[in-house]
């Protein structure tokens, strides 16, 4: 389980608004003088998210709590937001060339950058429905673990 510290902004429901800091830690890393993301990190800086959870604890606004998302769901959908693109990208580029040496185009790449373009927008589309279709399932959604200050007692061992 991923772990990310947030404040709660909002509530509504069994869905709760919380803010994250944004952060990296090239603060506690020894090469930060020398490396280009510490770099980035100061001209961006420490940017605040706004992301919504599930609340099962009823955290209220203003209260400093821990979200967790399963890391096996972030695998997953970050392998999806990534590969597919690129796959209907290649898949609509190569399918445009073999179309275009099928019906005797003397130049063939105009055909396959159009139908690459294409299978990207395919592509995109596609993320775009499984976005929606996966947004309300627990699965890949982000939930409120606990409140940040509490201690967490199992079996009486702290």
């Amino acid at each position: 389980m991923i772990e990310e510290r947030a404040i709660v902004t909002a509530t509504h429901g069994q869905f709760a608004q919380v803010e994250t800091q944004r952060a990296t830690s090239c603060g506690s890393c020894e090469a930060k003088g020398a490396c280009g993301t510490s770099v980035l990190a100061k001209v961006f800086g420490n940017r605040r998210t706004v992301v919504e959870v599930l609340n099962p604890i009823g955290a209220t606004p203003g209260e400093r709590v821990i979200v967790g998302l399963d890391e096996s769901a972030l695998t997953r959908a970050s392998f999806f937001f990534y590969i597919v693109p690129l796959l209907a990208l290649l898949g609509g580029g190569v399918l445009g060339q073999w179309f275009a040496e099928q019906i005797g185009f003397v130049s063939t790449e105009p055909l396959s950058i159009i139908s690459g373009l294409l299978g990207l927008l395919i592509g995109l589309v596609w993320l775009r429905r499984f976005a929606f279709r996966t947004r309300g399932s627990s699965a890949y959604q982000a939930v409120i673990l606990r409140r940040a200050g509490s201690v967490h007692v199992i079996n009486g061992i702290t």
